[in-house]
């Protein structure tokens, strides 16, 4: 059994003196990080241990705080154990639940309805989350990197971004209230026991404009036009305001935009991960057809003009 998995069991004392074996250890997914179901004595556990360099980009006292609000809200798996000199932690399983995709999203029109819910617990929770998830200085930062890095742009990179310039303005003129955000809602990180859905993963969760979820999470499950609908139903409780619809466009816009110029930053660096350039071309063409939709223009002066 591996060895980072032993010590890290030693270093928790709810598991100290316990062998990796005994604990039936197995191993889950996660993309950066390792992560183990772990069986306590017939209590079902999950043990995570930080990914290699992953203190460079992740505050892990934000995380242990963010986590813990997120668990008090019903949002969230119940941490036991958050070590925030590395973020090595240990919280209770969500038995009975499945992990989610856009393909499970896609098949089942209701599970949109259940993650609008779960995303509005967390919104109205009344915690206060640490760090403040900014867009467009990450937007801003994003472009001066790929500035300096000797890499081809995509066909109409240029005028997305002039257009892009609009949806900033339209979303500065009314600011959001904000609220506490997971601000990475990737599909696998939703759990669904078929009733509720919980929401895993705070490593870049913050304070934000709450409708950035929601406009995210549709881009990542690729939910059709009628599952947005019902997603900002659910979420809202009742049918949304233009403004309230056209935000959530923008913010699916700006999804794209974000991680296009991070997959072209990555291709810029020669990242051997994976193909970066086709990554950032498919999010690039989506978020180009949606800026370039006859309605796209209505649902920015909509934002503007707020209500």
């Amino acid at each position: 059994m591996d060895h980072h998995l032993e010590n890290a069991i030693a270093r928790i004392p709810q598991l100290a003196g316990r062998s990796a074996e005994a604990l039936a250890a197995e191993r889950l997914g996660g993309m950066t990080n390792l992560v183990y179901r772990l069986n306590d004595n017939g209590e079902s556990l999950v043990l995570r241990i930080p990914g290699e360099g992953t203190e460079a980009y992740i505050d892990r006292s934000v995380e242990a705080h963010n986590t813990r609000a997120a668990a008090r809200a019903g949002v969230g798996a119940e941490v036991l154990h958050f070590d925030e000199s590395d973020g090595l932690m240990l919280m209770r399983n969500l038995d009975g639940c499945r992990t989610m995709s856009p393909e499970a999203f896609q098949a089942e029109d209701a599970a949109a309805d259940r993650a609008g819910e779960v995303l509005a617990r967390m919104h109205n929770s009344g915690e206060e989350f640490r760090f403040r998830f900014e867009l467009f200085a990450m937007i801003d930062e994003y472009l001066r990197v790929l500035s300096g890095l000797d890499t081809e742009l995509p066909e109409g990179y240029h005028d997305v971004m002039e257009e892009a310039r609009g949806m900033r303005e339209a979303l500065d003129a009314q600011p959001a209230t904000l609220a506490p955000c997971h601000c990475d809602p990737l599909c696998e990180n939703f759990l669904d026991d078929g009733t509720r859905m919980w929401v895993v993963d705070w490593e870049y969760s913050g304070m934000n404009d709450p409708l950035w979820d929601v406009g995210d999470f549709a881009v990542e499950a690729g939910l059709s036009p009628a599952q947005d609908e019902r997603l900002i139903r659910a979420y809202l409780g009742r049918d949304p305001s233009e403004a309230e619809w056209g935000r959530m466009v923008l913010y699916k816009a700006a999804s794209d935009l974000l991680w296009t110029l991070w997959g072209l930053i990555q291709h810029g660096n020669g990242n051997p991960a994976e193909d970066f350039w086709a990554y950032s071309i498919e999010r690039f063409e989506r978020c180009k057809a949606l800026m370039g939709a006859p309605e796209f223009p209505r649902h920015v002066a909509a934002v503007r003009r707020g209500g």
